[in-house]
């Protein structure tokens, strides 16, 4: 038998309407008036929900809008950026309204992304939900156009990168780039076992390597800027064997004799980059995070190291997962 219970949202089996009736009206139009009487959470004077304590990050993560960079050699490339904004909160603030945080981002949607063009964000978001400290991290894939290593072909090679910034509680602005590196890494003790092997019983073999990643956060010296192509080529000065993109026979058999040339443990990685980043005037701080996603063994291999700044950073990093390559 078909229920004949009234329905709140729906007409119910005989027929009878919805007790809420559901529409939207296209035609109506917000007054000043009107968005004055909109109810605002800012306003509540409800008790704050569990501690009363401050909140060190709140905001919002991964909205996206296209943001111009500049290149090295000045041209403007319009990238689709992942974008993370946060404020602290007070202990006696509820919350935040987090579209301010965003209205601020488009208001400056047009300038070149820089590391002062963050700090401009961010203070005007600081004075638009009267925070004390922020923090912004812009996320995107940065295109860089690659030779191959005999042929004369040409790729583009995808890098993720971030720019961040952070406006300290005291005022101070620190800003960071991370850089991810891939490269391979062909293992030294495997070499020379295949050597061995080869030399003393004459059996062929083939020693492992495998596809290896590097992350750099680097904090730009006070008045300095590092471009992401002097990056990418410091990584490559330092490791040497940069995955390829596009290879004929003679790249393939190159990127054979690049490795054996350079061959590295996780450490050696760690520590070539270390070089060059430390020779660099205009990178105040540094961290570098690699793995060695192995062919031979079940798990990876990796190495943290830093600068050694006081006050700076501390090689504290745990996410291995996330370079997975």
């Amino acid at each position: 038998m078909s229920s004949k219970k009234p329905m709140y949202l729906h007409r119910n089996a005989s027929g009878a309407p919805a007790r809420m009736p559901r529409g939207y009206d296209a035609q109506f139009k917000v007054t000043p008036a009107y968005r004055a009487s909109l109810p605002d959470m800012m306003e509540t004077a409800e008790s704050i929900a569990g501690g009363n304590v401050p909140i060190q990050q709140v905001g919002i993560s991964n909205f996206k809008l296209p943001l111009l960079y500049r290149t090295k050699d000045n041209r403007t490339l319009t990238l689709e950026t992942s974008v993370t904004g946060t404020v602290s909160l007070q202990a006696e603030l509820k919350g935040i309204n987090m579209s301010r945080i965003m209205r601020s981002f488009y208001e400056h949607k047009d300038g070149v992304t820089t590391g002062e063009w963050m700090g401009k964000v961010l203070k005007a978001y600081l004075r638009k939900v009267e925070s004390k400290a922020a923090r912004l991290k812009l996320r995107f894939s940065y295109p860089m156009l690659q030779k191959s290593l005999r042929s004369g072909l040409e790729g583009y090679q995808f890098y993720d990168v971030a720019f961040e910034g952070v406006m300290t509680a005291e005022g101070r602005y620190r800003r960071f780039i991370h850089f991810d590196f891939v490269y391979s890494s062909a293992c030294p003790c495997s070499a020379e076992l295949a050597e061995h092997a080869r030399d003393l019983r004459g059996s062929y073999t083939v020693p492992h390597s495998q596809r290896s990643k590097a992350r750099l956060t680097i904090e730009e010296a006070t008045g300095k800027k590092i471009w992401i192509e002097e990056i990418q080529a410091l990584c490559v000065r330092a490791l040497s064997t940069e995955t390829q993109v596009m290879v004929k026979r003679e790249d393939e058999q190159a990127f054979a004799e690049l490795n054996g040339a350079h061959l590295k443990f996780v450490e050696d990685a760690a520590r070539l980059l270390y070089a060059e980043l430390a020779k660099d005037k205009r990178i105040a701080d540094f961290q570098v995070a690699c793995s060695h996603q192995e062919s031979l063994h079940s798990h990876d291999a990796v190495s943290v190291i830093c600068k050694g700044v006081p006050g700076g950073f501390t090689a504290d990093f745990s996410d291995f997962g996330s370079l997975a390559c």
